[in-house]
Formats: structure tokens, sequence, C-alpha cells
């Protein structure tokens, strides 16, 4: 398999830890959609990443059906509950995790516009979806170890990159005093080998 991914991006991040905690093997071609010569948009025509190239030449892309490719290997440990509603409800983490996240990206690229086009309202926007979905998070972390069940869960997974996304672009946002259990989930998440090896760069 290969996995594009930017080594910055959030969403890329999270399939190769899933990767990681299954042990899978495969070539990281490492490609930021934002470069003029990237080569994204051949294997994904959205250009973004991460876009999983298998070893038949079929294509995934977008994070959860990335996931959900990865996960229908049935390649252990599993990260998704065999019961279907019990699935629903880890993918539901998934895509909460995954908005925080949409916002502190829409968040960054706003920040990151010229003088007199950019907009402190949407900024602002932006982080008030950051605050209510890690409000909702913090609520269902709330006396457990994991965010659904006694294991490891795809919806672990992606909150932790959520959180570590903020102390990338939002060091300042202050979440670990606000949010102390998801605190404590991020500081149990942060010292596995798959979220310590795919730390990403500064800038």
């Amino acid at each position: 398999m290969k996995l594009f991914a930017s080594l910055t991006s959030p969403y890329a991040r999270k399939i190769r830890i899933l990767l990681a905690e299954k042990a899978l093997p495969f070539e990281l071609v490492v490609d930021s959609p934002w470069e003029v010569n990237t080569r994204v948009p051949e294997v994904n025509p959205l250009g973004k990443v991460p876009a999983l190239v298998t070893e038949g030449g079929e294509v995934f892309f977008d994070s959860p059906v990335v996931a959900g490719y990865l996960e229908a290997l049935n390649v252990a440990p599993h990260m998704l509950p065999g019961d279907p509603l019990e699935r629903v409800r880890v993918r539901q983490v998934e895509a909460l995790a995954d908005g925080v996240t949409d916002a502190a990206v829409a968040a960054l690229l706003e920040s990151r516009r010229p003088d007199g086009e950019r907009s402190d309202r949407e900024i602002g926007r932006q982080k008030e979806k950051i605050d209510r979905g890690l409000a909702e998070l913090e609520r269902r972390a709330t006396g457990r170890t994991w965010m659904h069940g006694d294991s490891l869960t795809l919806g672990d997974i992606a909150v932790g990159v959520a959180l570590a996304y903020l102390d990338l672009r939002f060091p300042d946002h202050g979440w670990r005093t606000r949010y102390p259990s998801l605190a404590q989930l991020a500081e149990r998440l942060f010292a596995r080998e798959s979220f310590a090896s795919t730390v990403p760069p500064m800038g």
C-alpha cells in the first residue's frame, strides 16, 4: 500500500496512527496538496490527503473512508466494534473529533489570509465550533479511560489527533486546563508509539 500524506495533515496522521497500531506495512509518499508540483490530484480528484493506494491499484480517500477500508482488512487490533450500532457510536465520536479538526483548519487558513481579506468574525465562528466540540467530547470522556468501550478505538485516535493539532496550530488555546478529562486521555494517547512516531514538524 501507498499512503499519500502531508506530514502536518491531521487527517493523514489519523491514518498513519491507525496503520501503526495495526502494524500494517505501507509506503509513505510525502506530498503536500499545497505544493506546485503535487501529485495528490492524480490519486484524489479533490486534491486532498490522505489518499491510500492499495496493492491492486484501487484508491481510497477521505480519512473516514480510508479508516473504514483498513478495518475491512480484518487486521487486529480492531478499532471499530463488531456490533453495528456500537460501530456507529464510535464513528460519531470520530465525526465529532474530525469536526473540531475541520474548524481548526478553517480558522488557521482564514488567519493566514492577507490583511483586508481576513475575517476575524469567521475565525471567531470557527473557534466557537472548536470549543463546542471539545465541550461535548469532554462530557463523553468524563469518568472513562477511553471514549467508547474498554479499549482504544478509532474515536480515541481521532480525538487525540484533533487535540494534537490544536497544540500545533493554536498552542495558546488552553484546552488542557479547560477540558481535564480530554487532557488525561491525551496523556495516555500521546505516550503511545503510534502517536510519538507521527508527531508533525513545526511549520
